[in-house]
């Protein structure tokens, strides 16, 4: 229910211009991605257990990388500013991948390749934040508003929420794998 609650969120800003579009990009992939992916965990529409050779972490994270960074390219990014049809496409293939991703991770028995995966697509959401922020001229010059400047504070939102997200959470299974093996040899 929060992930659902949390994508209607995400839907409402995707109009607001290139950050409005990395908010609901960040909430898809990042934010309500993770709780419906633990929801899913072990039933029948889990992804672990429907696409298994997909599903994997290192897997997804390419996957995910691809797509993300497919949609951000200048040419489909103004194509889902402009026709909602593709504006769906695009909120419903970062969910997908997100979902994908973070089904993987969070499976048992991908520990520690999730937490490679995670701290993978950590840096891969970094460096696209930074190349969006830190961009000379405006990549995404189609947006009603000052095309640098929104620019530069959807950079901003993908380093802080992407890049910390997917940290934070390979830094946490981390964390439990080491409590894992500690407690297996005490």
């Amino acid at each position: 229910m929060l992930g659902l609650a949390l994508l209607s969120l995400g839907w409402a800003f995707s109009t607001w211009g290139m950050t409005g579009h990395m908010v609901a990009h960040m909430i898809a992939v990042a934010v309500a991605a993770p709780p419906i992916a633990l929801g899913l965990q072990g039933t029948q529409v889990d992804p672990v257990m429907r696409l298994p050779r997909l599903a994997t972490p290192l897997t997804a994270a390419l996957i995910e990388a691809v797509v993300v960074w497919g949609w951000h390219v200048p040419a489909l990014r103004r194509l889902a500013d402009h026709t909602t049809a593709w504006l769906i496409v695009e909120q419903a293939s970062f969910l997908a991948v997100g979902l994908l991703l973070w089904a993987a991770v969070l499976a048992p028995r991908h520990r520690a390749a999730g937490v490679a995966a995670l701290l993978v697509t950590s840096m891969h959401m970094t460096l696209l934040g930074a190349l969006i922020g830190l961009a000379p001229r405006p990549l995404y010059s189609h947006h009603d508003m000052g095309a640098l400047a929104d620019q530069q504070m959807a950079g901003v939102v993908m380093l802080l929420v992407g890049g910390v997200a997917y940290l934070c959470g390979g830094l946490t299974m981390l964390a439990r794998l080491l409590q894992a093996k500690e407690e297996a040899h005490a």
